[in-house]
């Protein structure tokens, strides 16, 4: 699995100090989990936001975010924000302000165990 280990790094530094995020390998790429929701990731050099439904249509008008179309059809609620988008850690620190927040208003989820 290939991903930009500086932008992961920029994501952990991002994250520090909070004893509820968890990496996990997944998306062909790496993925942060929030209090056990899925809150971001990284696919190659891309940063893959989770911003909710509410907070889709106003993310994607934004300049360097795109659909997530992972799976062949727009997933909404995610988006892909190009490296061009994450130029500044301020950049980058807006973006997952708003993946943050989404994450925050769910409902607690406890970890799936493993099968």
């Amino acid at each position: 699995m290939a991903f930009d280990e500086q932008l992961a790094g920029r994501i952990r530094r991002h994250f520090r100090g909070r004893s509820d995020v968890e990496e996990k390998k997944m998306f062909g790429g790496l993925c942060f989990m929030l209090s056990n929701h899925m809150c971001c990731g990284i696919v190659k050099d891309t940063l893959m936001a989770r911003v909710g439904p509410d907070n889709y249509e106003q993310c994607l008008a934004k300049r360097h975010a795109s659909e997530m179309d992972f799976t062949g059809k727009a997933m909404r609620g995610m988006i892909y924000v190009s490296p061009e988008g994450l130029a500044s850690d301020t950049d980058l620190d807006r973006w997952l302000g708003v993946c943050t927040a989404f994450v925050e208003s769910l409902p607690p989820k406890t970890p799936q165990s493993r099968r």
